[in-house]
């Protein structure tokens, strides 16, 4: 029998509950779990003036926030239609069915504002990551370091050549954000080496074509990985050049030490990160076992026997050449002591012209110079202790954790849809980034820790 047509009939009162409406599985539900917000209000009460109307409550807009990131919502304005649509986000706001939802515009001045002056994303991160160490998702013995591209908010086709740019007098805040960070090691002062081309609405973005694609402005978003379940116990915005990136993994190490007693036996990195200062400073300065593979440019390209295949003896401090010859930084004495190492860090040894011009091996040796050279760096022996863990099967086994960082890197393109900056300047990037890397432990806790109902 056909039934009757269905006709939406308005009543006098209701009786609706939005948490009946929340299926219990929601990922929401489960995150909701591992959100503390009780102490935002606290925390962010010396920067709210004691006058005036009453503001926006900023749980709210930080609930709201995480609700972007964790659904992959980029636009602020998209994220206010869909939370006053979506029970389940409404839930997870704390809002009934007649709260109004904030307007777009009122985020933008509390991130350009007091969230941003407080390091509130920080100190949030911090605390999803506490909940992290708490629940025993962090082992604290292997880490990973690595760092991905994320496009900046800047078209490549309004760059400009940096030599004929000059801040403006009506400068924005991305404009005066990269003023403020040209003496910052993240960034500017990160290299000597200064870029050819800077986009006007944010210069702190470096134009770069890495990924092997078109060129385009980009800042770059570094993890510290904890491997045993791949949590993020660090994260840091850096200009996308090597140099900075192997800062941001040194100064991630030591705040993880000082803030929340972490202290790696190992870290895994890729080539980037095998640099002999780095590689020093790991073994040397912190005594972390590096599973790096080195960064060495000492293999010939002209066939002659490399670097390895001379001997080098500790306690006389000389190498020994194929040919059985020796190699000494000098060959007479001086009255005057000279450094022993150049400002590039490395020592020199010669070996003597007439062993090299009576040598047989001299064509497969040092077919155009009269006499060999040998470099050794001040961190070799870093660099010997690299190169011998990657032989063993341990370093195969912390190659393959490392992929572990690869995938936080995808998961934080492909799911939560950070391909590309909505804020510019330094600022906006390590806001972006430390939310992300907040929704991402977020949902590893919803994922691993099981729900207390």
């Amino acid at each position: 029998m056909l039934g009757p047509r269905q006709e939406a009939q308005g009543a006098l009162f209701y009786e609706f509950s939005i948490e009946d409406h929340v299926p219990a599985d929601h990922v929401l539900r489960r995150i909701d779990s591992f959100v503390d917000l009780t102490d935002i209000r606290c925390f962010l009460a010396p920067y709210y003036s004691s006058t005036g109307r009453p503001s926006i409550d900023p749980e709210l807009m930080v609930r709201m926030l995480i609700v972007g990131y964790c659904m992959g919502i980029r636009s602020e304005r998209r994220l206010c239609e869909d939370v006053h649509l979506n029970l389940a986000y409404r839930w997870f706001c704390r809002l009934d069915l007649a709260a109004p939802v904030p307007d777009h515009s009122t985020f933008s001045k509390n991130r350009h504002g007091r969230f941003r002056d407080s390091d509130l994303f920080r100190h949030l991160f911090e605390q999803v990551l506490e909940r992290c160490i708490a629940e025993g998702l962090v082992g604290g013995d292997q880490f990973g370091v690595d760092a991905s591209l994320i496009k900046a908010d800047a078209s490549r086709y309004t760059k400009v050549e940096a030599a004929e740019w000059s801040p403006p007098v009506d400068a924005s805040r991305a404009v005066q954000e990269y003023l403020d960070t040209l003496d910052d090691a993240a960034f500017s002062s990160a290299t000597m080496v200064k870029p050819k081309a800077l986009s006007p609405s944010d210069p702190a973005a470096r134009f770069t074509g890495a990924n092997g694609d078109r060129a385009f402005f980009a800042y770059s978003t570094n993890y510290l990985v904890d491997l045993d379940n791949a949590v993020i116990v660090d994260v840091e915005a850096t200009a996308p050049i090597r140099q900075a990136e192997a800062g941001a993994a040194r100064e991630m190490i030591l705040r993880a030490k000082e803030r929340f007693g972490l202290y790696p036996e190992m870290l895994a990195a890729d080539t980037a990160y095998g640099s002999a200062d780095m590689l020093g400073w790991l073994v040397e300065d912190e005594g972390i076992e590096p599973h790096i593979p080195v960064f060495d440019k000492s293999e010939r390209k002209d066939g002659a026997f490399p670097k390895t295949d001379f001997i080098y003896d500790h306690e006389a401090d000389e190498y020994t050449c194929p040919g059985g010859k020796t190699l000494k930084p000098y060959w007479r004495t001086f009255k005057k002591t000279r450094p022993e190492f150049g400002k590039d860090g490395f020592k020199k040894y010669f070996a003597r012209k007439e062993d090299c011009a009576a040598c047989a091996l001299k064509p497969k040796c040092t077919p155009k110079q009269a006499t060999r050279k040998i470099a050794r760096s001040r961190y070799e022996g870093a660099r010997q202790m690299a190169r011998d863990i990657a032989k063993t099967d341990a370093y195969v086994s912390s190659s393959y954790a490392r992929k572990k960082v690869e995938m936080l890197f995808a998961h934080l393109k492909r799911i939560i849809g950070l391909d590309r900056l909505r804020l510019r300047g330094p600022n906006g990037a390590k806001d972006e980034f430390h939310l992300a890397a907040m929704v991402q432990n977020l949902r590893k806790l919803a994922k691993l820790v099981p729900d207390p109902a």
